[in-house]
């Protein structure tokens, strides 16, 4: 016996304008809706004007509580790289690979974003 099944639609990730760099708020988080293959997501964007990187995507969701959080996380330095910290239970996330440093079972996910002139630019 054969069964067949049809495979699920992938979208292939593109790129999508999400604000300009006046929406952004310097050394903060703002949260943004983005569409993806599995559905909208939340997304934190954070803006670190004068570093190496200047832009990060994670997702706003902390998964220690299940909120929508990430955005309103307090952003800093974390052995010499950049993190937010969840406004719940202070767990830090390294911005650029969305890694827990608390616990290295948990990551938020991450997403390519850039700079377009003006405007904020997210592959998802």
């Amino acid at each position: 016996m054969t069964t067949a099944t049809a495979a699920a639609p992938t979208m292939t990730p593109t790129w999508q304008t999400l604000c300009t760099r006046a929406d952004l708020v310097a050394h903060s988080g703002v949260a943004a809706w983005i569409e993806t293959a599995e559905g909208t997501a939340q997304v934190a964007l954070f803006y670190l004007p004068g570093h190496a990187t200047e832009l990060y995507a994670v997702d706003h969701r902390d998964p220690f509580s299940g909120a929508n959080v990430i955005a309103r996380g307090i952003v800093g330095d974390a052995r010499g790289e950049p993190v937010v910290a969840s406004p719940l239970y202070k767990q830090h996330f390294r911005l650029d690979d969305g890694q827990c440093l608390e616990d290295e079972a948990i990551r938020l996910r991450t997403w390519p974003v850039r700079l377009e002139g003006d405007e904020v630019m997210l592959q998802a």
